[in-house]
């Protein structure tokens, strides 16, 4: 018994020590990426319009990069950085290996991405640097087989938690992202660490201030509004499968086209992501879009802003460009929210909330990260209307998802003839048969 305990302590203070370590490297390394895409973004960009037609040549040199530093052959298996996410996903899984090189790669991409004025967020590259991180750490310091994949989830968390001020919501989105419907609650521990630290580096430590959304009325709890909540969730649901489909059918005309050549797919889509921005006549939809989000919760806006965000965001990253898709989904969810407010007597920063937690869960299909995302955005508040909102939009999105690599453990619902194991892509490529 005695020796159980002693194995049982062992395991836990390794992994809080290692949690530790990848939660202190990627907050510090996370801060860098928020300072950086403010400055390129609010300092530099929007107060240089003219910067938006240098985004075609911004696509050539991410082009370049891919294809000359960003495949890896590791263990006779060929571990491509440009698969972003979806890499990471596959290094949990075990199938392939996060280069340690993806980080710097991935963030220098990113500012690129934001400078020049492409639709895009910043998850994406804290999250892939977590996961380089987190490889480090495996290679490193020679972990065991068993460990890399929970130093992996805990890389995930420790950029979630760290990107958005949210560290509970990183701790289970690191065990959730990988697979649809299994947590691996063993690495719970891990996580939750490596997502707090990395959370309280970046914003004690580094003294980073995230953005603050509030809901200032929450309707009262009623029969009525509850029906209204789960209506709106399944639209929001389809608007996130609307756009995964979008995003991948772009990408996967647009490596057609171009014979998988990311120099000449990225300075296509640059094209037209100026040609649609000079047809808006407006740079509201480039870049993360954060002050028109923030607008969304307090005052109207434009009431289609969700479809030219949506449009903006599926061509810059279908073709090649770099970021997260975490900011560009809460945008088009509170936007469709506030548009909603027009034909819905509900709250106009209620809507917004909804739809933009709502959006984000059927895309990500992480139901639990999500409702406690809510939470921990917006204080608790609405938590019985969140909860519903999630289970909705889960499953009525379907197996789409931003990550095809996002693996099928049990299918959303019986209803659904998926065989287990699969992806997500397997799935969409089956149905095209």
């Amino acid at each position: 018994m005695l020796l159980k305990y002693k194995n049982f302590f062992s395991v836990l203070v390794l992994w809080i020590i290692f949690g530790s370590i990848i939660g202190t490297v990627v907050g510090s390394t996370t801060y860098f990426l928020l300072e950086t895409n403010d400055y390129l973004g609010d300092e530099i960009r929007a107060k240089r319009d003219w910067l938006i037609f240098l985004l075609p040549f911004g696509g050539i040199i991410i082009g370049y990069i891919y294809m000359n530093y960003g495949k890896v052959f590791s263990n006779n298996t060929l571990n491509d950085t440009s698969k972003l996410n979806n890499l990471v996903i596959d290094s949990v899984h075990e199938k392939k290996e996060v280069p340690l090189r993806m980080g710097p790669i991935v963030y220098f991409a990113t500012f690129i991405t934001v400078l020049f004025g492409g639709s895009t967020g910043r998850e994406g590259a804290a999250v892939q640097m977590g996961g380089s991180v987190a490889a480090a750490v495996n290679k490193y310091f020679k972990v065991s087989k068993f460990d890399k994949k929970i130093f992996m989830m805990s890389g995930i968390s420790a950029g979630f938690g760290a990107a958005f001020g949210a560290p509970i919501t990183g701790a289970v989105f690191g065990m959730e992202m990988a697979t649809l419907g299994k947590m691996k609650l063993e690495a719970f521990v891990p996580c939750l660490t490596a997502s707090f630290v990395g959370h309280y580096i970046t914003t004690v430590a580094w003294g980073h201030k995230h953005e603050e959304f509030i809901i200032q009325t929450v309707p009262e709890i009623t029969i009525t509004t509850f029906i209204i909540v789960i209506l709106l969730s399944v639209l929001f649901s389809l608007i996130s499968v609307l756009y995964c489909q979008l995003r991948h059918g772009i990408e996967k005309i647009s490596e057609k086209l171009f014979k998988k050549n990311h120099m000449k797919k990225a300075f296509f889509g640059g094209i037209i992501i100026v040609v649609l921005t000079l047809l808006i006549g407006s740079q509201d939809y480039n870049g993360r879009g954060l002050e028109m989000l923030e607008q969304s919760f307090n005052e109207d806006i434009p009431p289609f802003a969700f479809l030219a965000k949506l449009a903006f965001t599926a061509v810059t990253l279908g073709s090649g460009f770099v970021g997260g898709e975490a900011i560009p989904l809460f945008f088009i969810g509170a936007t469709l929210g506030n548009a909603l407010h027009t034909f819905i007597d509900l709250p106009i920063s209620f809507l917004a909330a909804l739809g933009l937690i709502a959006v984000f869960c059927g895309g990500a299909n992480t139901p639990i990260a999500a409702f406690l995302l809510s939470m921990e955005m917006f204080d608790g508040k609405g938590l019985e209307y969140f909860f519903v909102a999630c289970l909705v939009s889960y499953l009525f999105s379907g197996h789409h998802g931003l990550w095809p690599s996002q693996k099928i453990y049990e299918p959303k619902s019986r209803l659904y003839n998926i065989l287990l194991g699969e992806t997500i892509e397997n799935v969409e490529n089956r149905k095209k048969l």
